[in-house]
């Protein structure tokens, strides 16, 4: 380290438009966060607005679009917060108090797909959230048109026997779903980014991927878990043997669900997303293999929950059938005993007779 002619040494020596030119803009946006911790100087130089438009557009190209750009510039801290809110991984640990009410007219929601860190599909939709219709239907929002088909550079080979195909999706494609409340000002990804569950469909062969998210909501005595889950399908199109299957986007749907794997309504939905929102957060290193091995956690005391739930119903259910036999064991009796009665009394008045 040399220092300058004005005295100072290291990175107060560097020139002002090298570093934001050279320097910051070459930093993604943990580094940058990371960099800005280190003293007032390096702070105001990585608070400049235009690198942060930069990193968001470049962690999430569905943030270019101007409605998306239009609701952004409303946050106090502009795309700086905008990317603290939606960068880092949500907490799974700890419950979520949940408000009485929620001041959100609409939800909007910005979502990209990627495969091997390219986008494949990107879209931001919006939802209103203040029609009885939403807040009384199941919780459910969908990217996708029914017959619409969105064709990708996905391309699988043709082994479907093997699980080459779900190791491949599982380690290249990633999802972001970025939840984003304009009223409030705050916004949160509520993906794993990476798959917690890649499957195959057996009768129409198309491809389930899930990214899940787990929430511990309600108060220290009382809490249960719920679940908001993206699915993506795909479709393989042009397949036949020995010949790779392009795969087609012909789903993109977000629904919340409880524990006992009932839909969440609109209302309630809400009520937890305004809760997540307004959490501390922060980055984690291996944040997808933590989301995966919630859901696997989660999924397994649902399985156990069912399970328990069945015993149960099995047992009420032997219990009225054995009721009911007893009951017409019982009337059967009944009706023997009269009828031998009946023959008794005509037989002993014939001998009467």
């Amino acid at each position: 380290e040399q220092p300058s002619r004005s005295g100072s040494s290291g990175i107060n020596a560097v020139s002002s438009d090298v570093l934001r030119s050279n320097i910051l803009t070459r930093l993604d946006g943990a580094s940058l966060a990371a960099l800005s911790c280190t003293c007032s100087n390096l702070n105001s130089f990585c608070s400049d607005e235009s690198l942060w438009i930069q990193q968001c557009s470049a962690t999430w190209p569905s943030t270019l679009d101007t409605r998306v750009q239009s609701i952004i510039s409303t946050f106090p801290a502009g795309h700086r917060q905008f990317f603290s809110d939606a960068f880092p991984f949500l907490e799974h640990d700890g419950v979520i108090d949940l408000s009485p009410s929620v001041d959100m007219t609409e939800l909007i929601s910005a979502v990209d797909i990627f495969y091997k860190d390219k986008v494949i599909f990107s879209r931001v939709h919006v939802t209103e959230t203040v029609s009885g219709w939403f807040l009384c239907s199941p919780m459910r929002v969908d990217l996708v048109e029914p017959k619409e088909l969105i064709s990708t550079r996905v391309s699988l080979i043709n082994q479907w026997e093997d699980d080459t195909w779900k190791s491949d999706l599982e380690e290249n494609l990633s999802l972001s779903w970025i939840l984003i409340d304009p009223t409030g000002k705050r916004a949160v990804d509520v993906s794993t980014r990476k798959p917690v569950s890649v499957q195959r469909h057996w009768l129409t062969g198309e491809v389930h991927v899930k990214f899940s998210t787990i929430f511990v909501v309600g108060n220290k005595k009382r809490s249960e878990q719920v679940e908001f889950t993206v699915t993506v399908v795909l479709a393989a199109f042009k397949w036949r043997e020995e010949e790779t299957a392009v795969m087609q986007i012909r789903e993109v749907s977000l629904v919340a669900e409880d524990k006992d794997g009932k839909n969440l309504g609109g209302n309630g939905s809400l009520v937890i997303l305004a809760a997540a929102m307004g959490r501390k957060r922060r980055f984690r290193a291996g944040g997808e293999g933590g989301g995966k091995e919630k859901y696997l956690e989660f999924m397994e005391r649902k399985t156990a929950k069912a399970e328990m739930k069945w015993r149960r119903e099995k047992e009420t259910a032997m219990e009225t059938a054995a009721c009911w036999i007893a009951v017409l064991l019982l009337g059967f009796l009944l009706c023997f005993y009269l009828f031998i009665h009946k023959n008794m009394v005509a037989i002993m008045k014939r001998l009467i007779k």
